[in-house]
C-alpha cells in the first residue's frame, strides 16, 4: 500500500502520468519520449495508422475489384417458428415482431426465413420471404403480404380509383367515328 492507493478512495480513473519531474521518477529527463528523432520533438503528431516509417498496412494490401457494400440492403431477420408467439389471425409486421421482443432492430426492413414449423394462421407483412417461409405460412392457412421498401404493399402501385393505363383511341389523339 502506498499514498497513491490510500488517497484513491475508489475513484474510477487513476492519477495522470507526471512526466519531467526528475530522473528518479522513471519519467524524467526525456519524459518517456526517447532520445532524438521525430517523436521526441514538440508538436510531432502521430496520425492514425502511422507505423514508424514502415510502409503502412493500408498501402501494403492490394486494392482491386468492386465492392457493393455501399448499396447492400440489410434486413431484420426472423424465422417462421418464432411467429408462433402471435395469436391466431394476428397481423405480423416489423413493429409487431419488435414489440413481442422476437428480434432486435438491425435494419428497418423485415425478412422472414423458413426455419422451423408454423402452427398458426397469420397475416405476415414483410419486405422479403424465403421460398420455404412463404410455403409454410400458406400451408398453415396464413397470408403472405409482400411490402416495398417504404412499407406499402408491393402490388399496389396506383390507387384503386385511378383510371386504367391503357389509352383509348380518343385519349390517344385518334379520331372516333
Amino acid at each position: 500500500m502506498d499514498l497513491k492507493t490510500v488517497c484513491n478512495k475508489g475513484i474510477k480513473h487513476g492519477q495522470r502520468k507526471r512526466v519531467g519531474r526528475g530522473v528518479g521518477s522513471g519519467l524524467g529527463k526525456t519524459s518517456g519520449r526517447g532520445h532524438k528523432g521525430w517523436g521526441a520533438r514538440s508538436g510531432a503528431p502521430r496520425r492514425p495508422g502511422y507505423e514508424g516509417g514502415q510502409m503502412p498496412i493500408y498501402r501494403r494490401v492490394p486494392k482491386r475489384g468492386f465492392t457493393n457494400a455501399r448499396f447492400r440492403r440489410d434486413y431484420t431477420i426472423i424465422n417462421v417458428d418464432r411467429l408462433n408467439a402471435f395469436a391466431d389471425g394476428d397481423t405480423v409486421d416489423l413493429a409487431g415482431v419488435l414489440s413481442h421482443g422476437l428480434a432486435s432492430l438491425s435494419a428497418p426492413l423485415l425478412k422472414v426465413l423458413g426455419s422451423g414449423e408454423l402452427g398458426r394462421k397469420l397475416v405476415v407483412r414483410a419486405q422479403k420471404f424465403s421460398a420455404s417461409a412463404r410455403a409454410k405460412i400458406e400451408a398453415a392457412g396464413g397470408t403472405v403480404v409482400e411490402l416495398d421498401e417504404r412499407g406499402r404493399e408491393a402490388g399496389a402501385g396506383q390507387p384503386a380509383d385511378a383510371p386504367d393505363q391503357a389509352a383509348t383511341p380518343d385519349q390517344a389523339g385518334g379520331a372516333v367515328e
